[in-house]
Parts: C-alpha cells; sequence; structure tokens
C-alpha cells in the first residue's frame, strides 16, 4: 500500500510558472492580497519555516513572514496539474488508485519491493509534471498515509505493524490520520494521552466515551488498522456548497438575504449538473470578529427552486437571533441519493 502525497502542491505549481521564486517564501491564498479577508491555501517550505501554514490569515502570515510572495489562488490550473497526476498514477501496471485529493493518493500495487515501487512512481509523476511527491509505504492505509508525513519532501518512509509502535508509541494521538486537538482532549481526558495509551486502551471504555462506531474506529487507529486495500470506485458528491468571506462585513439582514440568495444560484448551478435535486440546506454564518456556527433543514421536498432554497437559510439565519456584523456565509446543497445509493 503506497499513500502518494504531492510536495507544496499549489506553491509547487506557481513555481513552474514563476521559476524565479524557487528558494524564497511563497504564500498561495484568496487574491493574493495579504490585506484582505482570506486564509493560506497553501505555504512554500521556506514560509513554513517562519510559523506560515494553511488555514492561517493572510494578515498573520504576512506578519510572520514579512517578505513573502503573496499568489492568487488559480483552481483552473492546479485542477489540470491534479489530472495528470492522477492519470499517471493510473498508468502504474496493476495500481489500484483511491483519490483522496487533488494532491493525493492511495495506490494499491503488488510488489516484492514497494521501495522501488514508491520511487519509480515519483519518478514517473516528476517526468509527467516536473512535480515532487513524496510516498508513504504501508500495510493499511493509516499506516501508509502516516508513513508520508515522515518522507517529506520528496522522500518515501515505510510504516508497518514491525515498527509502528517503535515510531508511533510515544506520539500524542493527535499524530494520528483524523485525530484532531478535540478528540485529542477528550481522549487525554480520559487517561489516553499517547498512541501507545490508546492501542492498548480497553475497548469498552472507548465504546462509552465516543460511541460504538467512534469507539471502536479509535481502537484500530491505535494500532494502525484498517482496510488494507484501496477503493477505486469513483467518488459520488452527496452535496455541493459555496461560501463566501466578505471584504467589508455584512450588517442589515437584507444585505444577508441578497448575499444568500447568490450563494443559492450558485449552488443550484452545481447541483443541477448532478441532476439530482436539493433535499436538506446547510447555512454557516461566521459574524464578527470570529464566531462560526451551523445549522441545517430538511425541505418538505427536493427542489431545483433557488428562492426555496434562498429562504431556508436565510430562515436559519434569522433563528440564529444574532444581530452581528456577517464576515462569512456559506450555503450548502444536500442532494438526493442517486439511483442505487452511495
Amino acid at each position: 500500500m503506497l499513500h502518494v502525497d504531492m510536495d507544496q502542491f499549489l506553491v509547487a505549481v506557481e513555481l513552474l510558472r514563476r521559476p524565479e521564486l524557487v528558494g524564497l517564501p511563497v504564500v498561495v491564498g484568496g487574491r493574493g492580497d495579504p490585506t484582505e479577508r482570506a486564509v493560506v491555501s497553501t505555504a512554500s517550505y521556506e514560509a513554513r519555516a517562519h510559523g506560515v501554514r494553511s488555514g492561517l490569515a493572510l494578515k498573520l502570515a504576512k506578519r510572520r513572514s514579512p517578505d513573502a510572495v503573496f499568489l492568487p489562488v488559480d483552481f483552473p490550473v492546479y485542477e489540470a496539474a491534479s489530472a495528470v497526476v492522477m492519470q499517471t498514477l493510473r498508468a502504474t501496471p496493476g495500481a489500484v488508485v483511491e483519490v483522496l485529493g487533488w494532491d493525493e493518493a492511495f495506490v494499491g500495487i503488488e510488489t516484492d519491493d514497494p521501495l522501488a515501487a514508491a520511487r519509480s512512481i515519483q519518478a514517473a509523476v516528476l517526468e509527467a509534471t516536473g512535480l515532487h511527491c513524496s510516498v508513504g509505504i504501508g500495510d493499511t492505509l493509516v499506516r501508509a498515509k502516516i508513513a508520508t508525513d515522515f518522507g517529506k519532501p520528496q522522500g518515501t518512509f515505510r510504516l508497518t505493524r514491525d515498527n509502528w509502535m517503535e515510531v508511533m508509541g510515544e506520539r500524542p494521538t493527535t499524530a494520528l490520520w483524523g485525530v484532531g486537538t478535540k478528540i485529542g482532549a477528550r481522549l487525554e481526558a480520559i487517561g489516553i494521552r499517547t498512541v501507545a495509551d490508546l492501542a492498548a486502551a480497553d475497548e469498552e471504555a472507548l465504546v462509552a466515551a465516543f460511541g460504538p462506531a467512534s469507539g471502536s474506529h479509535l481502537g484500530r487507529l491505535g494500532r494502525g488498522g484498517g482496510r488494507t486495500t484501496p477503493d477505486d470506485t469513483p467518488w459520488v458528491a452527496r452535496a455541493h456548497g459555496r461560501e463566501t468571506t466578505y471584504q467589508a462585513d455584512l450588517i442589515t439582514p437584507d444585505e444577508v438575504r441578497a448575499a444568500l440568495a447568490e450563494l443559492a444560484a450558485r449552488v443550484v448551478d452545481d447541483v443541477r449538473k448532478e441532476e439530482r435535486a436539493v433535499q436538506r440546506v446547510h447555512l454557516k454564518v461566521r459574524f464578527a470578529p470570529f464566531f462560526t456556527f451551523t445549522k441545517v433543514r430538511k425541505l418538505p421536498e427536493p427542489t431545483f427552486d433557488v428562492e426555496v432554497i434562498t429562504q431556508t437559510a436565510y430562515d436559519l439565519y434569522l433563528a440564529l437571533d444574532d444581530q452581528r456584523r456577517v464576515r462569512l456565509l456559506g450555503v450548502r446543497g444536500e442532494m438526493v441519493p442517486p439511483d442505487g445509493g452511495y
């Protein structure tokens, strides 16, 4: 099992177009203007050395790395590069490819020499795109995914049952794929601080704290267990959403409704391409300075009607009963399942 992850993907694509920026701190995000409200999409390793990370506000990124070059996000270019990467992976003889995102994928392959296979994939991707990738080697998807970080950048790392505890045992639970700070804090509250603690934890205690599905999953995660083969079933979208961070706060209810109508129209354009109507409307609101709320409502019947979706989102906003200025809005349309289900 291999996990292929492109190194500083968005930045790397930009450096192909702007080779004069190689070696400089580069930040890709928003419209490339650090005075605007937007977040970092990707930062070069040089910028990361100054504490710039994905999700950081561009204004903070500018403070941490004053000399950084800021570039706007260019989705079509990144999507085109991603398509070539995934096509290259699928062209590997005998490979089963499960795409995780536009810059990473699992590759299942039968081989007696996984390291050679990993290096062959790295060379093929570099030749096809001019981009470097790191490859994690594992005997489960979880181990391969986690291994990749130890190989970055441009390297490989092998993580299997044989060295799992040696490498991961004393690391915090947040080092595991899918365990964030909130779950980590809940685990620590019941005496589980490290990966080794989690691996040895009583499953009944985990189920009592997290429920039958999540509790059992966390136990397997601590042992590095889980699926051993990728799934190349084509991904089917369950929903489409649009959101906008506004450069000037929305103040009045009329401004909010007008903004929701624009977002709803874009969502309907997206779901019409799927030919599956919206059955639930999700609203995301971020009030100034940075308080975020989400709400959802099931519709009486599935619809493509922009006005119905707009009014539902607006009603959810009104139900929050909050008069603070709005800095971000998001509308997400959850669609009816396709024929045959997911």
